[in-house]
């Protein structure tokens, strides 16, 4: 048993629940991939063409655990949803490559990407870090993650949100720019990645605002769902 003192107790882990198991997955980092889709870049006033993968993270315990409601945020009037595709690392290393880099993979599972945008537009106007705009308490909403084990590695899959039944974004995961196995070998290069680490892998067009009493329901096809109600 451990003797180590603390001068108060430490925070308990960050996880999330796993599919068909009553285990858990521990949460170390989240990782967020910014532009990965085309049309999204494209309607926040970029060229998907002109740069390399490019990433920020998240705090772990900013994660909002599946069937919990988002407590719209304060400070902000502009808070957008974006649904990615969510990666979960059971091995990680530096420097890999890519034609082993799926083996890395433990699960996939869907999140969502909640972003205060009147901060970040306020921060990128100045040259700031994003943390204020993407880094705020419960601004990453997750699902249960499924095994690789029992979804393979899916390649393609509509990815779908709807907002008080509204269909506001609609993708594919085909379109992404940088597919999974490119992300992980080019995020090993700037980071030593560990089992525990999260990365969420961009949004595809038709991210919005929302506001109290709104229910986001996404899902991306071939992975599973998520409902979140605004409160």
């Amino acid at each position: 048993m451990s003797t180590q003192k603390y001068i108060f107790p430490p925070a308990p882990p960050v996880s999330l629940p796993i599919t068909n198991t009553d285990a858990r997955f521990p949460v170390r980092r989240i990782y967020c991939v910014g532009r990965n889709y085309a049309a999204h870049a494209i309607e926040m006033g970029h060229d998907p063409e002109q740069e390399p993968p490019f990433f920020f993270q998240k705090p772990a315990d900013t994660i909002l655990q599946p069937h919990q409601d988002f407590l719209y945020p304060s400070q902000s009037a502009d808070v957008h949803f974006e649904l990615e595709q969510v990666i979960a690392l059971s091995t990680g290393g530096q420097n890999i490559p890519i034609e082993t880099a799926l083996d890395h993979i433990f699960a996939y599972g869907v999140g969502l990407d909640m972003t205060r945008r009147d901060l970040q537009a306020a921060a990128k106007a100045k040259g700031r870090p994003w943390s204020t705009g993407k880094g705020f308490d419960h601004s990453a909403p997750m699902s249960a993650l499924c095994p690789v084990a029992q979804i393979g590695h899916p390649t393609s899959g509509a990815v779908t949100l709807k907002v008080n039944g509204e269909v506001r974004q609609n993708g594919d995961l085909a379109q992404m720019l940088w597919k999974p196995q490119e992300i992980i070998t080019h995020l090993s290069q700037l980071f030593t990645l560990f089992p525990g680490d999260l990365i969420m892998t961009g949004t595809p067009a038709g991210v919005g605002a929302i506001e109290r009493g709104d229910l986001m329901e996404g899902q991306i096809a071939g992975i599973t769902d998520i409902r979140v109600a605004v409160v």
